[in-house]
């Protein structure tokens, strides 16, 4: 059964970093897509970083792009999410999410469906 755990959420002044952590169990990791998203106060999910299988490959949202940095440990079954230069607006209890295939992790309406979501970790961005 498909276990993810975030870590690594805090709070942290506006110009500041935090990297967050996905430790992920129940299924073959080596083999998955993984996905970084976040839910703001009042918003609706959305998602922020994209990384294939082999770590070859990443996708990211404009407002973070050369900002945030998603990496992978095979090895230890763990996906990370570095991100240096936050702003308020980066506030956000964020979520990892893994499938079988990138596609289907950027597709538009995947942050708003029914899928297994871990509990989070909440980023809290002051000015």
């Amino acid at each position: 059964q498909m276990q993810l755990v975030e870590s690594g959420g805090g709070l942290v002044q506006a110009g500041g970093s935090l990297r967050l952590s996905c430790a992920a169990s129940g299924f073959t990791f080596s083999r998955h897509a993984m996905g970084w998203f976040r839910q703001a106060p009042e918003k609706e999910r959305e998602w922020v970083a994209v990384i294939t299988p082999s770590g070859i490959n990443t996708y990211y949202i404009p407002s973070v792009k050369g900002r945030f940095t998603i990496s992978r440990d095979n090895a230890r079954n763990t996906v990370y999410l570095q991100m240096n230069s936050l702003k308020p607006e980066d506030t956000a209890v964020y979520y990892c999410a893994a499938e079988e295939k990138v596609d289907t992790l950027l597709l538009k309406s995947y942050a708003s469906g029914q899928h297994y979501w871990g509990k989070g970790t909440l980023v809290t961005v002051s000015s």
